[in-house]
């Protein structure tokens, strides 16, 4: 663990003695791939930490919120979507000689914690899984993709399903469409 890292606490200050607290605001820039492919965070983007950092008898216990700004493409038309998020964190980060098994809390390093995994859960987890750029949009047209939103009259000429062509020679020819 890197003690330069911007996503990572040290908790010298804050004594050993349970019910000892201290409360931490901070921006620091955006890991690289937080989120998924249709949506995310900028590598480098500033997101704001408030934090409450509380010593409890096992450990570290961290909640607040994490906030800042989510960029993608609706999974409709695919134009640029912008929005903002609000991650609730909360993560008990365990003493380093503690006996718990890593898979039940985060292990401290002395005395620094690490916050990108928690950021990483709580904001993937709040990601849309399919964003849109407005609840009602119509999407792209399945023929020749125009924006529907744009276009809302939008309409092909009515043509023959090719798999049903073969059968428009049984029609006389007065008859075919």
């Amino acid at each position: 663990m890197d003690p330069r890292s911007p996503l990572v606490i040290e908790t010298h200050e804050l004594s050993r003695r349970a019910g000892s607290q201290r409360e931490v605001s901070f921006t620091a820039a955006a890991p690289a791939d937080l989120g998924i492919d249709v949506i995310g965070v900028p590598e480098g983007d500033p997101i704001q930490f408030d934090l409450r950092l509380e010593a409890v008898v096992e450990g570290v216990l961290v909640t607040g919120t994490a906030s800042g700004r989510l960029v993608g493409e609706c999974a409709r038309c695919l134009v640029d979507v912008e929005d903002d998020f609000l991650a609730d964190v909360q993560e008990l980060y365990v003493y380093p000689e503690s006996d718990a098994e890593p898979d039940e809390a985060s292990r401290m390093e002395g005395d620094l914690i690490d916050l990108e995994p928690a950021l990483r859960d709580q904001v993937v987890l709040a990601l849309p899984f399919q964003p849109l750029c407005a609840d009602d949009c119509p999407g792209l047209c399945p023929e020749c993709g125009v924006r529907l939103v744009e276009e809302p009259g939008h309409k092909h000429e009515d043509g023959v399903d090719p798999r049903w062509s073969a059968l428009s020679g049984l029609l006389p020819q007065d008859e075919k469409p």
